[in-house]
């Protein structure tokens, strides 16, 4: 696609003169070549010479042009010594009647200097109008978006999942409306809300419902877009961003990605960069209106921690709004906003679905529901059903189902045994989550999966669960060990998993012999960016521990396995034969393997 650049009139008028120009030029040069004297080999001169065929010959610079007796004009190139020392030969060729002209070094003709002017006319014309057309793309800063209220309106029954974040911000939805009633008792609404968040929660969703309920124009721009490699650019268009929301009474002023243009000064950057410029510029236009004006500035980022202090001071952004993952009301609720635009079958448990996205972002369940109508849709049903609703979610959470992968005989034993190690101590330990589904279809880069659907969202974890979260883990590989007789990778993610929580337990979350003391930061790994220095004794005691609680779930795990082989047996063999066991089919089989044993 073309640039819009190239769609400018007086880009096109350019290019047309342009183009004649050159065209004249080259109809100049074929021309000259066309009328050219032909240059023949310095041998056949002087046979011309000595025949006597020549009429008249002029000496040039390097060449000499002959006429011949005959009429024909010719020219040759001499050897460079024979036109300084060869005077024998221009008496030769005065006895034999030939005419002598010696021509002085050529100086530029009309037609090369025409040619010149046409070439630096035609680059100066070029460049000027490139110049003019792209002038004002470069320095001119850019206006924002600006979305009125004839276009598609959000309000607050579009955002779902964050209400106390919606309690926050509906007092400046009244303060747009009414703001005589809070400047009568001198009030003031805040001048910057600032929306902290992980990505997909809503944030910008929320501003917009503010400016769609307040009934005020929305005016949108990106951080990013103040960012540019001209001095002064991002700063002329903090001004523009401003300078056109002064012109409504009332407004949202939104920037998205605040920390594109926030991030904290000092260290390594330098007061004159660029970023710097748009940043003061930024900190300059909020403390130049007044909170009666009715505009307020809305920013958005997932960084807060890199974020300048002077943006977060009172009287900027004066108050900051956490806009996090919905617990699991607020799931069922986004699942429900976003059913309303999609053909959803009465019978659909949309409950059932957000209780199995723990996690889950606004932008996540939106995904969800759009991929259970195209799985609907692809299918040729008119209406997403339930069951397209939990495959979108298996597919979201666990992949995509790899059917076209071929396993040998051997692979799939091994996984329905492994799969069936994991869910047989899943459902004998009280304290683990419930079973949802068991599967040996490769989905992503797993060859099966072994699903626990939480009854409730939980944000803290007691010792026993995270105990029995290892021994779970533990249970595919004490199953190959048990049933297999042999080792595979396959247990190696579970490995991994078990080995992070025993750090946290032992290193953080003080669930050790070691008492209450912290061994490494959140978020970093063991032996990384220590807070304090530890002795080789005390990281040898760590490794111990985290080591203990390993073994501990491993032989709890292999514990039950041995006790139950009945049912281990039963589920590997239903895997085996029907690829995939939902909850009740589960229960079911465990319970008739019990009753046998």
């Amino acid at each position: 696609m073309l640039s819009p650049l190239f769609h400018r009139p007086r880009f096109l008028i350019a290019a047309a003169v342009a183009a004649v120009i050159l065209a004249v030029a080259v109809g100049v040069y074929v021309g000259r070549r066309q009328t050219t004297t032909q240059t023949i080999a310095f041998s056949e001169f002087l046979q011309y010479a000595k025949t006597g065929q020549i009429a008249r010959v002029a000496f040039a610079d390097r060449t000499i042009d002959l006429a011949l007796r005959d009429g024909r004009t010719l020219k040759t190139v001499p050897p460079p010594e024979f036109l300084t020392a060869n005077a024998p030969f221009y008496t030769e060729l005065a006895d034999r009647g030939v005419r002598i002209e010696v021509q002085p070094a050529p100086e530029p003709g009309a037609l090369s200097l025409s040619a010149l002017a046409l070439a630096g006319g035609f680059l100066a014309l070029l460049g000027f109008t490139v110049y003019r057309t792209t002038a004002g793309r470069i320095h001119t800063p850019g206006r924002a978006k600006i979305a009125e209220r004839g276009d598609h309106v959000v309000t607050f029954q579009d955002v779902a999942g964050v209400d106390e974040a919606k309690d926050e911000v509906k007092e400046i939805v009244d303060f747009l409306k009414e703001p005589e009633r809070y400047s009568a008792i001198g009030g003031r609404i805040p001048k910057g809300v600032l929306l902290i968040g992980p990505p997909g929660t809503g944030k910008t969703l929320l501003a917009r419902s503010i400016a769609g309920e307040a009934g005020v124009p929305f005016l949108f721009a990106s951080g990013s877009d103040f960012v540019e490699m001209y001095a002064g650019v991002g700063a002329a268009r903090v001004r523009r961003l401003f300078k056109d929301a002064r012109r409504h009474k009332s407004c949202i002023v939104f920037i998205d990605e605040l920390d594109a243009v926030g991030r904290s000064r000092g260290g390594s950057s330098l007061s004159h960069e660029e970023r710097e410029q748009t940043l003061n510029q930024l900190l300059v236009e909020m403390d130049g209106f007044e909170a009666t004006l009715g505009i307020v500035v809305i920013a958005a980022t997932n960084r807060p921690d890199i974020l300048d202090p002077a943006l977060l001071r009172p009287g900027r952004f004066d108050r900051q709004v956490m806009v996090g993952n919905p617990d699991l009301r607020g799931r069922e609720a986004i699942l429900r906003v976003h059913a309303r635009k999609v053909a959803l079958e009465s019978e659909a448990n949309l409950r059932s679905i957000a209780r199995g996205t723990p996690g889950f972002s606004g932008a996540d369940l939106a995904n969800l529901v759009n991929e259970a109508a195209l799985l609907a849709a692809r299918a040729g049903r008119s209406e997403i059903t339930h069951r397209d609703m939990e495959s979108s979610r298996d597919k979201v959470l666990m992949g995509v189902e790899r059917r076209s992968l071929t396993l040998s005989e051997l692979d799939r034993v091994n996984c329905a045994y492994h799969e069936a190690g994991h869910a047989v101590v899943a459902a004998l330990l009280p304290s683990a989550d419930p079973l949802h589904k068991v599967t040996i279809v490769p989905r992503g880069r797993a060859m099966g999966v072994t699903m626990q659907l939480p009854e409730a969202d939980r944000h803290t974890y007691t010792k026993g669960y995270l105990d029995t979260q290892i021994a779970v883990l533990m249970g595919g590989r004490v199953a190959e060990e048990l049933f297999m007789h042999h080792m595979t990778s396959g247990a190696s993610n579970d490995i991994e998993r078990a080995t992070d929580i025993a750090q946290h337990m032992v290193c953080e979350w003080g669930m050790s012999s070691l008492g209450m003391r912290a061994f490494r930061k959140a978020g970093n790994s063991f032996g990384d960016d220590k807070p304090h220095a530890i002795s080789e004794a005390t990281a040898r005691r760590v490794d111990e521990e985290i080591e203990k609680i390993l073994n501990g779930g491993y032989d709890r795990a292999r514990d039950l396995l041995d006790r139950n082989r009945e049912a281990v047996k039963a589920l590997a063999e239903a895997l085996l034969e029907q690829e995939a066991l939902e909850a009740d089919e589960i229960k079911t089989l465990l319970a008739q393997a019990n009753a046998q044993a």
